[in-house]
């Protein structure tokens, strides 16, 4: 077996072509859209590589076959940011069922993020934020992947431990019939808010967007970032996610929540457009697009994601969550009932405040992913992510 790095046109191609014809058989698996996933390892697309840097390998064996396939990340303003040591990353990793080619593909990685100062590193994760492309699926094989989230197979589990990564925080996805009812505690808990004249709550305004950016940013920042690893958004950042989103978005899934005007609460929710991209088949050219808008136009997705819900802590416990859910339940149950099932984002283990909230709105766990760490140091203490108090 040989490692190869990524770095012309056809090895570019095989990246992508190797996890298509090893998934071929798994009906539940979605391809990526490839140029999105291109575009991270592009310096003139990500300009996470102005202060990081990333590479990419291919294993094939003796016959030139392709085995396995794996990415490794630096990114130097996170790398020691609440980690006792430097830590990089490895994403995009897929391989046969063979332990020495998983190795193989574990140690060049390794020994790359070493050569550039790292001490540990994180996997399967993605270059940059927590938003996509995150840990190694362990539970919930039955289940289509969302939109920008990893699908495995059942196997990897045992290719990543019998290495020596260990569980860093688990991910865990909730979902549910969104025509089910929520529960009466739910239900008591936002009345009284939804009674309170200084409070408030309302859908997105697709005619307003530069004013929702603006909500949005300063309830993510009151609300996340004191998590670890999370970073604060300024505006402009604001009105490019909120763009980002505009071609999918369907403003009446998307709430706001107000106290005497200011926003203090966000629920975001969009179709989950992997329902779509699976017609597409990871290539969004002009026929790509044709077959999404027409997906689109069908309305062939009935699937609701959730993406982020946050809360300004100054509200904290006084049923504002409840409240928010209660406007977004009413919409989609009584007055506009177009989707069918839900899932939100995952949350990690980290973070039982939003796992309370999830129970209530989400329903139950129907996949969980892993993050790994692996410390290069192996007679090193191992700590898990810090629980978020």
């Amino acid at each position: 077996m040989q490692v190869f790095e990524v770095k012309d046109r056809g090895s570019i191609r095989e990246f992508f072509r190797f996890a298509v014809r090893l998934y071929r058989s798994t009906p539940q698996w979605i391809q990526p859209i490839e140029n999105e996933i291109e575009s991270l390892f592009n310096p003139a697309k990500n300009k996470l590589l102005k202060d990081g840097a990333c590479k990419r390998w291919l294993l094939k064996n003796d016959n030139h076959e392709t085995m396995g396939r794996i990415a490794a990340f630096v990114n130097n303003a996170t790398a020691s940011k609440d980690n006792e040591q430097p830590t990089g990353g490895i994403g995009f990793f897929e391989c046969v069922n063979d332990h020495k080619a998983a190795n193989l593909l574990f140690d060049t990685a390794k020994n790359w993020l070493a050569i550039n100062g790292m001490q540990a590193m994180d996997g399967p994760i993605n270059f940059g934020d927590r938003n996509a492309w995150w840990g190694l699926l362990v539970e919930g094989f039955d289940i289509e992947p969302n939109y920008q989230c990893n699908y495995h197979f059942p196997y990897y589990q045992n290719l990543f431990e019998n290495y020596g990564f260990q569980v860093y925080f688990k991910q865990y996805t909730f979902g549910r019939n969104l025509m089910e009812p929520l529960s009466d505690t739910n239900a008591k808990k936002a009345e009284a808010i939804i009674q309170n004249p200084d409070y408030s709550f309302r859908h997105l305004d697709k005619t307003k967007l530069a004013q929702h950016a603006l909500y949005f940013m300063k309830i993510y920042n009151a609300a996340w970032t004191g998590h670890t690893g999370v970073t604060a958004m300024n505006e402009t950042q604001a009105l490019s996610l909120i763009r980002q989103m505009k071609p999918i978005m369907d403003e009446r899934v998307i709430w706001f929540g107000f106290y005497k005007g200011e926003p203090i609460a966000f629920f975001v929710n969009l179709p989950e457009v992997n329902q779509i991209f699976k017609y597409v088949r990871g290539r969004l050219n002009v026929w790509g697009k044709i077959t999404f808008a027409y997906h689109q136009w069908r309305k062939t997705n009935k699937k609701l994601m959730g993406l982020v819900f946050g809360i300004d802590p100054a509200h904290h416990g006084k049923g504002v969550d409840a409240a928010i859910v209660q406007a977004f339940r009413k919409m989609v149950q009584e007055d506009y009932p177009r989707y069918v099932t839900f899932e939100m984002n995952w949350i990690g283990d980290f973070n039982p405040k939003m796992i309370n909230v999830a129970r209530r709105v989400g329903g139950d766990i129907i996949k969980t992913h892993h993050t790994y760490r692996y410390l290069f140091d192996r007679h090193r203490e191992f700590k898990r992510m810090p629980v978020k108090a």
